[in-house]
């Protein structure tokens, strides 16, 4: 049985404010800590002021900040009942005869709004914002000491130049650009030839094109270049791919994504499951709420409200490692991709009714 329009409204608003304000909150620190990180990364770099680091954290806290969305609905959730509680506004509705399944609605819609939204609109718009924050990264740090972060990307190829080993500070997701860029050749024997240092390196069709080069040969001086060409055999849609995390995909553009990695003969199974995992994004948001509502719904005057805040921490905590586990099977192949993105939140929701079912129906 639904309830009255002006009551579900009011709850509505009580659930969204709450939600928003712990993501904001969030959201707030992230950028905040990112920012910090950034202005000390940046040192003396060129380019790096302190506008340009305000931006770059900008652009990549939405992509941070959507991690931590099923904390912000579960918590948000938490709080809005509590308060509810404390104010005795659920005394009264349940001495009006309206039950927990009832006041729950508003919040249940709420979070499958909230979850639409973020896939439709927040994921695309994140997604775009991290792509232009490593093109500004790749900029900015490519030169300087301080953008070594000890997560280098390595490639081994092997073309008609003989064997070449490329190392790069960072790539320019959605590309085949790479930025601080050494690669290190050697002849069909395995032995040492030249070594280049490049600011930018941008795979083509049957070449490398390095940029700002510096070559060191053997026995030879050192000599700089404008733009320096080496022969190559990998395929650009596999280095694209490589270079191109799911995250970083908007979800209007994942199902193209997946299509075009299967006809270059490659795996797609991770855009596979980022695709189910924001499909399943709602349905998990609701569970949230579930979960919330099993852990909040107690009477203050009953006390025991701190055992019922770490309860639901818990439980939140739970479900959020069970969904790392799942998509790393998925992940890996070993679980089919729409059960492991699933498979959190639809066990998540039954949990949250089945203590529900135990605490209002008994």
């Amino acid at each position: 049985m639904l309830i009255g329009v002006t009551l579900g409204r009011y709850l509505a608003a009580r659930f969204l404010r709450m939600i928003l304000g712990v993501f904001l909150t969030v959201f707030a620190l992230v950028y905040t800590l990112d920012f910090v990180e950034l202005m000390r990364r940046a040192g003396d770099a060129e380019g790096a002021s302190a506008a340009v680091m305000a931006q770059l954290a900008l652009f990549r806290t939405p992509a941070v900040a959507e991690q931590v969305l099923p904390f912000a609905v579960l918590f948000g959730a938490m709080a809005a009942l509590l308060q509810l509680s404390r104010k005795l506004e659920l005394v009264v509705a349940r001495a009006a005869g309206i039950s927990a399944w009832q006041f729950l609605q508003p919040g249940a819609l709420v979070a499958l709004g909230i979850g639409a939204f973020t896939v439709g609109v927040y994921n695309p718009v994140s997604a775009e914002l991290k792509q232009r924050s490593t093109e500004i990264e790749a900029k900015i740090f490519a030169r300087s000491s301080k953008a070594a972060s000890g997560k280098d990307l390595w490639i081994r190829q092997r073309s008609i130049d003989g064997q070449a080993i490329i190392r790069a500070e960072t790539a320019v997701e959605g590309t085949t650009t790479l930025a601080g860029v050494a690669v290190f050749t050697f002849d069909d024997a395995g032995a040492f030839t030249q070594q280049m240092q490049a600011a930018r390196a941008t795979l083509h069709d049957g070449y490398w094109e390095l940029q700002d080069v510096r070559v060191q040969a053997m026995d030879q001086e050192p000599q700089s270049y404008d733009t320096y060409l080496i022969a190559s055999t990998l395929d650009p849609s596999q280095v694209r791919q490589r270079f191109t995390p799911p995250e970083s995909v908007p979800f209007w553009q994942l199902k193209q994504t997946i299509a075009r990695t299967e006809r270059a003969g490659l795996d797609a199974t991770r855009y596979r499951l980022q695709y189910d995992v924001l499909m399943a994004r709602p349905v998990l948001f609701l569970a949230m709420v579930l979960v919330a509502a099993s852990v909040s719904l107690r009477f203050f005057r009953f006390g025991g409200i701190g055992k019922m805040v770490l309860g639901g921490v818990a439980a939140g905590f739970v479900l959020y490692v069970a969904r790392q586990v799942m998509e790393g099977l998925g992940a890996s192949g070993l679980v089919a991709a729409p059960v492991a993105a699933w498979f959190p939140a639809v066990v998540g929701s039954l949990l949250g009714t089945l203590a529900l079912l135990h605490l209002e129906d008994g």
